[in-house]
């Protein structure tokens, strides 16, 4: 089995990848750190503190050194002992010399990266230039800090944490901290506030350095293209989402339109056009007046057939809100693009809430790259190695475990049909359940969590639930997960930085579950990413304890139905998919290719979205470089005195230089806010149908280039003129100026919210990326792709209507 590894590594270096195993270097560096600890044993508090005080003077007149990092590690080796009682295992020492050098450091669950991220975070923060420590969620930003704070005290640093609700005051205090433990989300949404600010002393951000980023592949690949928006208030008209929801309802699934769940593909037929055209009393459905009204209605069909409660929302409170398909969790503050949102909450026959007009946006991929060094600790690293690479020039150094895992992984048990495998889930459940080994359940979406709960229930198995509609209960339910005849029946939620612990809170129980053999994990459905599956596998066989893990699936699973896994299968291969329990190498095979495809497929969209990307995130750097150079000297007067000497001169007499400079300043930013607000609402629409292009044989990337470039030249030159204008016709009353009749004003109100991945995106992707029918699977069509393909129907079929 080492040879075959060994194998598999070298065929990988082959192929180009950088993933380090050999830990031979790092080793060395750790054998320094624990031959310089040994003198620090002996040595006083005090003397440790000066010791660290002394290395924070080194490091701000020197440069940052390998032998102070040496030091830097030995110092917080010691303090880590003597303040938390902790002494760090040598994986943990080698995980953080890996992210010491900017690596990723692939550490298994359990192994204690938090402690981890210590040792980097101080080494960095002897700069004085601050340390953003990135994690999950802000609870855990919140326990980070204050678990680890007495380290960094002790050492002479200090720390601080970001969480959602926070003040001004207090997110300034917590980033002029050494290291600041938040969310990439919270620091996101602060630095899109401070891009905004118009008065210096309420931005709370100051000059990026260094990210350690935890959970990295959920941060940096899961979530890496969802964009930030701030928004302000906007005269959105939404009167009509409701009666196009009603009309929608009035439509006859295969009379007027044609409906394919699984392919996630919807489209009206000839008649259900005449019935909408009656409904709407709209001549023509696709006449260029009625543009907008034919995506309102195709939003309306999405929503209403496409996207269902308990599996992509819930309802709570009043409001839709989002769950996170990779995590099972709430995505707080995400909302649907394109209309999307308005159609649910119609749907759902909620409030309707605006989305505001966007006054500016980035992509958490391209915050992050704001930082001049990143490094990242994760379970799950190895799968993703071409995109840390390609992404963020991210390398993997793999962290052997503390302990040898002992966990079993059983191959994946494979049924036919769903309700063979629904019925072989509930006999697991039951035979394990009687041992009293305690079993986790993973499963897709709250809807399913909910339904299996309901059918042990009926057969007087107690479990408890997990999903996004308890997700308050979270802390209580991990923590009993691992007791004696515990069932937990939970959606993805349960699958990273979760950590159940053995006999739960009970440590009498602790023997008597590894007798049984450990927690029994059992999965209901492969997901798109392998990643996501081993987070459920690894809650399991933590830290050397025993444990199991079990895939119990179908071939009508979502997945394999999306991905036609049938259509890979050989024809003699098919009547084994009706013979209940499925044992075939090649289906196994074919299971685990399409996961495979998955990740290839959404890597070359991946690569092909983020070129859209680019080009704004380089327009929004220019514009907002600009805006940034405007707090920080006379730029803004230097223009106007420039461009309009005889005004500039005239209002100096009025109001003098400190009044007039900050008028400047106030004018700039305004307009500089307007026309990249307006610049954003025009690339929307642009990215919305540039993928039809390719329809008249033209490159979408190549033309759109041509179009934003031009808009943003054209930005640039009618800023310059209306910067002029506006100075110009500044009225003044009693010395001073009048902002509201100048029509200069921030924004009355702001908030923030994520745009939520385009459930139809992945057809966009492809349309940018190639041809869809050389694709393997899905036809996820966009509100936009239905109008091309609605199109070319009508003009086929119905050639010369009025």
């Amino acid at each position: 089995m080492a040879i075959k590894t060994k194998i598999g590594q070298l065929y990988r270096r082959i192929n180009g990848c950088t993933i380090e195993y050999d830990l031979t270097n790092y080793c060395k560096i750790l054998n320094n750190i624990k031959i310089h600890h040994r003198s620090l044993i002996d040595k006083t508090d005090h003397q440790l503190q000066q010791m660290s005080a002394n290395l924070k003077l080194k490091a701000q007149t020197c440069s940052l050194t390998e032998n102070l990092a040496i030091e830097t590690f030995s110092l917080v080796y010691e303090a880590a002992k003597r303040v938390l009682k902790l002494c760090p295992y040598d994986v943990q020492l080698l995980g953080a010399l890996a992210m010491h050098q900017n690596k990723l450091a692939e550490m298994q669950t359990g192994e204690g990266k938090t402690l981890t991220a210590v040792f980097p975070a101080c080494f960095s923060a002897l700069s004085g230039k601050g340390v953003h420590i990135l994690t999950f969620n802000d609870y855990l930003a919140q326990r980070d800090a204050q678990w680890m704070g007495p380290i960094y005290q002790f050492l002479g640093f200090t720390v601080g944490f970001v969480r959602e609700g926070m003040g001004i005051e207090d997110r300034q205090l917590a980033y002029a901290a050494d290291i600041t433990y938040l969310t990439a989300k919270e620091a996101g949404f602060d630095y899109l506030r401070d891009s905004l600010c118009y008065e210096n002393h309420n931005r709370v951000h100051r000059t990026f350095n260094f990210a350690i980023i935890d959970e990295a592949d959920s941060i940096l690949i899961d979530q890496a293209r969802i964009p930030l928006v701030i928004a302000g208030a906007s005269d959105e008209h939404t009167a009509d989402t409701h009666n196009m929801v009603d009309v929608v309802r009035k439509l006859e699934k295969g009379i007027d339109f044609e409906f394919d769940e699984y392919t996630r593909n919807i489209h009206l037929t000839d008649s259900g056009q005449d019935h909408v055209e009656q409904l709407l009393k709209c001549k023509n459905l696709y006449a260029q007046d009625n543009y907008e009204l034919l995506i309102r209605l195709n939003c309306a069909l999405h929503a209403e057939f496409l996207l269902h409660k308990d599996i992509d929302y819930i309802i709570r409170k009043g409001k839709i809100e989002h769950v996170d398909d990779s995590t099972g969790r709430v995505a707080d503050k995400r909302r649907w693009p394109d209309g999307l949102q308005a159609a649910i909450e119609a749907k759902e026959n909620i409030n309707i809430q605006s989305r505001g007009n966007i006054l500016n946006t980035i992509t958490l991929q391209n915050f992050i790259q704001l930082y001049p060094t990143i490094c990242g600790m994760t379970a799950t690293a190895q799968p993703a190695e071409e995109e840390f690479r390609s992404f963020y020039d991210l390398h993997i150094v793999v962290i052997p475990p503390n302990k040898q895992s002992i966990r079993i992984d059983h191959a994946d048990v494979i049924f036919g049909t769903r309700i063979q495998k629904e019925k072989a889930i509930i006999e697991e459940i039951i035979r394990i359940h009687k041992t009293g080994r305690p079993v986790l359940v993973g499963t897709r979406s709250v809807e399913e969590s909910d339904l299996l709960a309901e059918a042990l229930q009926d057969c007087n198995v107690k479990c408890a639930v997990l999903n996004a509609r308890r997700d308050e209960y979270e802390s209580q339910i991990i923590a009993q997960a691992g007791k004696l005849g515990a069932v937990t029946i939970s959606t993805n939620m349960a699958g990273r930085g979760t950590d159940i612990r053995l006999g739960g809170s009970d440590e009498k129980q602790k023997q008597q579950v590894m007798d049984l053999g450990g927690l029994y994990v059992i999965g209901t459905n492969k997901n798109e990413s392998r990643r996501i599956d081993q987070q459920l596998c690894g809650r399991a066989g933590r830290q050397g304890d025993p444990g199991a893990s079990c895939f119990i699936i179908s071939l009508e699973d979502e997945l394999f139905i999306k991905y036609r896994l049938n259509d890979l299968l050989p024809p003699h291969i098919l009547p084994l998919v009706r013979n209940g329990k499925i044992d075939s190498p090649i289906i196994r095979r074919e299971v685990a290719r399409i996961q495979r495809i998955c990740e290839g497929q959404n890597l070359e969209i991946k690569k092909t979205l983020i070129k859209y990307a680019s080009l704004m995130e380089k327009q929004r750097t220019i514009l907002f470089d600009r805006r940034k150079t405007i707090f920080h000297n006379h730029s803004a007067a230097d223009f106007f005195k420039q461009k309009s000497p005889k005004k500039y001169n005239k209002y100096r007499l009025v109001i003098g230089d400190k009044k007039l400079n900050s008028l400047c300043q106030l004018i700039s930013f305004y307009l500089i806010d307007t026309n990249w607000q307006q610049y954003l609402a025009q690339i929307a629409e642009i990215r919305e149908s540039i993928h039809l292009k390719r329809v008249g044989g033209l490159d979408p990337y190549i033309e759109f280039q041509k179009l934003a470039i031009t808009i943003f030249d054209e930005l640039l030159q009618k800023l310059d003129r209306q910067l002029v204008e506006r100075f110009n016709t500044i009225q003044f009353e009693n010395n001073g100026v009048n902002i509201q009749k100048s029509g200069i004003k921030a924004p009355s109100a702001t908030w923030t919210y994520l745009i939520n991945d385009d459930p139809f995106e992945h057809v966009l992707g492809i349309q940018l990326i190639g041809d869809p029918g050389k694709q393997i699977g899905a036809v996820i069509m966009t509100p936009f792709l239905a109008f091309h393909l609605l199109f070319r129907k009508w003009l086929n079929n119905r050639t010369g209507k009025n």
